[in-house]
């Protein structure tokens, strides 16, 4: 039988055991030697140092130290990165890639939680849930006598802002519903459009027409503030945005102005900056519903991310390629 090769956590401690619960550090074991005990959140300290020298896999996820160039030094033996949440950016170097390390990251599975998330939001603000509910907390007593006119999700515009994973899931999750889904992205043709079976729109005129318009672009210098005064001035009145990517692809003083005067609501995962100050108007402004950056995995949910790990390590052993690689080049261009 092989030898295993030798593996290091490096996250936040305290996460190791949520993401690799019992049934899936047995799994693990049997592929790599790792030592649940040993964590990295310091590259500098002396067991860790020790343990880098020879350690061939390193499983990363949320509070992984950089890797430097100087880290990578420490760990000459390293072969592979298995990242046990989303995106690498973060940690990672373009050294990573120049010395010929795989990097593979559970982003595919992260993306599920933040699409489920999408999902039950753009029915619920279908819906009108939040307004209502409010309403009904105020009076006690239904605010109608019959039917709601402009409340519902048969035939609701939902513009979808990106083709991310997240993006691509959400856009699955929708098929079932009795929506009219497009989507806008800059570096998605019509032939990819066809293939996720929905029509392409340059931004403004998805902004112009659409109910519910819901963000999963990723952040760059060119997508910040995406969203500024001129683009949500062209959301139709009554119409609600939802962002569960990033915050800063949307100008939050702009935002504001227009939560003020009433003419739209949002749903907002993700703030700029996060969390937001203790005075910001976005807490209280009746028409905005602000949520603890909850969308991806959280509590059970982080198990996933672990499994996909696993199966990573499983493949490595076998000597089968990585199945989440990450490309490095184009990381960089997104950088």
């Amino acid at each position: 039988m092989p030898e295993r090769p030798q593996a290091l956590f490096a996250m936040t401690p305290q996460n190791v055991p949520l993401v690799f619960p019992p049934e899936l550090l047995a799994r693990l074991r049997a592929c790599v030697e790792i030592d649940s005990a040993l964590v990295a959140q310091d590259f500098t300290a002396p067991r860790v140092r020790e343990a880098l020298a020879r350690t061939e896999v390193l499983i990363t996820g949320w509070g992984c130290p950089r890797l430097d160039p100087a880290v990578l030094d420490a760990a000459p033996k390293l072969r592979a990165v298995l990242h046990a949440a989303g995106s690498v950016k973060g940690f990672t170097t373009p050294e990573v890639w120049r010395r010929g390390i795989a990097v593979s990251s559970a982003a595919a599975a992260n993306a599920l939680p933040v699409a489920e998330y999408t999902l039950a939001v753009i029915l619920l603000a279908g819906k009108d849930v939040f307004a209502l509910r409010d309403r009904l907390r105020e009076r006690r007593a239904f605010p109608y006598g019959g039917i709601l006119p402009g409340v519902g999700n048969h035939g609701r515009r939902v513009g979808v802002v990106g083709a991310s994973r997240v993006g691509r899931r959400l856009i699955e999750l929708l098929r079932p519903y009795d929506l009219a889904v497009t989507l806008a992205d800059p570096y998605v043709d019509a032939a990819e459009a066809a293939r996720l079976g929905v029509p392409l729109l340059p931004l403004d005129d998805l902004l112009r027409t659409s109910d519910i318009v819901t963000l999963h672009a990723p952040q760059t210098a060119e997508t910040r503030h995406l969203l500024g005064a001129r683009e949500l001035a062209l959301m139709p009145d009554g119409s609600v945005l939802v962002n569960t990517a990033r915050g800063a692809l949307v100008d939050h003083t702009a935002l504001i102005a227009e939560l003020r005067a009433g003419r739209l609501s949002a749903v907002l995962d993700v703030t700029d900056p996060e969390p937001l100050p203790a005075d910001s108007p976005l807490y209280d402004l009746p028409n905005a519903f602000v949520t603890p950056h909850l969308a991806g995995s959280q509590g059970n949910e982080v198990a996933r991310l672990g499994r996909t790990v696993v199966e990573e390590a499983e493949r490595l052993a076998a000597g089968e390629a990585l199945r989440h690689a990450v490309d490095g080049a184009a990381l960089e261009r997104t950088a």
